[in-house]
């Protein structure tokens, strides 16, 4: 798995590049690849065009937008498909991943003060400060949702949730139904998960962390389902972590059980791998034999950085604190 958040030097030195169907590709890698621009339907294993998809992107009540965050093709397209709900008149929620409940205050300040204002809310949401790639990624966005005079809304855990499930601290009971950490966790879908933790943080996460950090999974999925439709809007846009959105559980399953009647379609952005030049082969690195979307979009890759060298550092850091502070504290 790559970083999510490596930077984007390539995309500095070399030119965009138009496909053969059309589009005009940033990301620079394998942009010849067969399924770079294709759209596929897992379920019906098919092909569609754009008119397709939009008509299924328009029927459904709540759209799932997941992207790789590092990948400015995700976040072009993802405009192209919220443009779309918004044109059939849906005028859907829009919430983001990338906000979290203590921007909010901010975030509905500045939308209320200075409506027209787009790249304003880069200030208001203390953009730079995050851990999300560059503001000019998610414009286009948030230019969409401004423009269209969406209810726009933060979609992640407070940072002090983070920490409380990820440290393993007992939430209230409120907040434990609320997030419904609650219920049981089937021991198949917490062992794929577990092992996807493991892998992500590159072996380097404490295996007393990894239940606690499926927890921190489950928690955001559930919150990210919460901004969707507490309150019962008639249609809602997500804009979140390919990892979120995956139909065999993340935030389609909260939704689900949360709530009843409502057509969720999750569209994923998925870079092409040189090795894999058949659609179904992108269900393996989810443990699956397709994909698990109810449509895929194929993209050329953004970088070839290597994710594990960057956790390894990560955690080596982290470590070296902890033991700075138990020196100090020990003196």
């Amino acid at each position: 798995m790559r970083s999510l958040f490596a930077v984007l030097v390539l995309l500095i030195t070399l030119p965009s590049c138009v496909s053969h169907d059309g589009d005009t590709w940033s990301a620079p890698l394998d942009r010849d690849h067969p399924l770079v621009g294709r759209i596929w339907l897992p379920a019906a294993q098919r092909f569609i065009d754009r008119t397709e998809l939009s008509e299924q992107l328009v029927q459904a009540d709540i759209v799932l937008l997941g992207e790789r965050h590092d990948n400015p093709d995700h976040h072009r397209l993802q405009a192209w498909a919220l443009a779309r709900v918004i044109a059939a008149g849906g005028k859907p929620r829009l919430a983001f991943e990338m906000i979290g409940p203590e921007q909010t205050e901010a975030l509905e300040r500045h939308l209320r003060e200075q409506p027209g204002d787009v790249d304003g809310l880069a200030d208001a949401l203390d953009w730079t400060h995050g851990n999300w790639p560059d503001w000019k990624n998610y414009q286009p966005l948030f230019a969409e949702g401004v423009a269209a005079g969406l209810d726009i809304r933060a979609a992640n855990l407070s940072r002090d949730t983070v920490r409380a499930v990820a440290r393993g601290q007992a939430l209230a009971d409120e907040a434990r139904h609320f997030y419904r950490l609650d219920q049981p966790l089937a021991p198949a879908i917490f062992d794929a998960m577990a092992v996807e933790i493991r892998q992500s943080h590159c072996g380097q996460l404490p295996e007393q962390a990894v239940a606690p950090m499926v927890d921190v999974q489950r928690a955001r999925d559930a919150a990210m389902a919460h901004a969707l439709i507490d309150g019962a809007p008639p249609k809602a846009v997500l804009i979140a972590g390919a990892g979120h959105t995956r139909i065999d559980r993340g935030v389609p399953s909260q939704i689900d059980a949360m709530t009843s009647g409502k057509k969720v379609f999750s569209l994923a952005f998925i870079e092409v791998d040189e090795d894999w030049t058949a659609p179904a082969a992108y269900g393996e690195p989810y443990g699956s034999s397709l994909p698990p979307y109810d449509a895929v979009w194929f993209t050329p890759r953004a970088n070839d950085d290597d994710p594990c060298a960057e956790m390894i550092n990560f955690m080596k850091k982290k470590r070296e604190q902890a033991e700075g502070t138990s020196n100090t504290q020990s003196r």
